[in-house]
């Protein structure tokens, strides 16, 4: 068994601020310092992001891959330079952050940050390092060979989610292994793709299909990792998965999560 990485000596159950508080007089402004300031004034202790990187390599806080859809600025941000990009206001009055001012600012949060793109890896990993946070960051992205590039770049120091072939493993193994026997030996087969990751921040659902539910949680509980879903903004779903035994929830009503887990006695914060 792996020891313990520090990211999760945080409250549980996990409850974050997806993308930061963007709500009230903060609506649209995601991904934004004021929007992780709030979050964590409202008393969150982990947060989740997303970080592109800019032209001249520095680790931009942003979910799209333009300006354009949030901002008053325009273009990709792979083209343009930090000190640009910077200057484009989310919703006419928030900048758009450097995740090193990100990890400065708020040296006592978690963060998992979402890669969005292979340029993003190094410029993380630097931002990391500059601002000595391995011990509270969870890198995540759909990419395994980005996550594959992260791991060998941070080494032990890094705690990393799982990719998208990773999470298909954990799934697979979750689905071969509640077959009666003989059957559930299936689930040991080399043909399932390797499960890489010390944690799973899965979706409930993906269409049609239900992603986490017991069986995914038993395979996950038995090779201690924890399974935190994305992005559940509903109360009620919000209880049948925590009744169910995930270990955390990402929302974008940080408001109404943190209501629940007060009154489920579970707000730790």
């Amino acid at each position: 068994m792996e020891q313990r990485h520090p990211y999760l000596d945080g409250p549980y159950p996990r409850a974050y601020a997806h993308r930061g508080w963007h709500l009230d007089e903060l609506a649209g402004c995601e991904n934004t310092l004021a929007s992780f300031h709030r979050a964590v004034a409202e008393g969150f202790s982990y947060i989740e992001l997303d970080v592109h990187s800019s032209v001249d390599g520095v680790a931009m806080v942003h979910h799209d891959r333009t300006l354009d859809r949030t901002t008053d600025g325009t273009g990709p941000l792979a083209h343009l330079p930090a000190a640009q990009i910077e200057r484009a206001k989310v919703r006419g009055r928030e900048p758009v952050p450097r995740l090193e001012h990100v990890l400065t600012e708020l040296p006592d949060t978690r963060v998992t940050i979402e890669l969005k793109s292979d340029a993003a890896v190094v410029p993380t990993l630097t931002a990391l390092d500059r601002t000595a946070a391995w011990d509270r960051v969870c890198i995540g992205g759909y990419n395994e060979r980005w996550l594959r590039r992260a791991r060998a770049g941070g080494g032990a120091r890094l705690f990393t989610s799982m990719a998208q072939n990773s999470a298909f493993g954990l799934r697979g193994r979750a689905w071969l292994g509640a077959l009666p026997a003989p059957f559930s030996g299936l689930a040991e087969l080399p043909v399932l793709p390797a499960v890489r990751g010390r944690l799973a921040q899965l979706p409930h659902r993906f269409g049609a299909l239900t992603v986490v539910d017991s069986d995914l949680l038993r395979v996950a509980h038995d090779s201690d990792r924890e399974v935190h879903v994305w992005t559940v903004n509903d109360p009620v779903q919000m209880g049948e998965l925590l009744d169910l035994g995930v270990d955390g929830l990402l929302s974008d009503r940080p408001d109404l999560l943190r209501d629940l887990l007060r009154d489920r006695g579970e707000w730790a914060a």
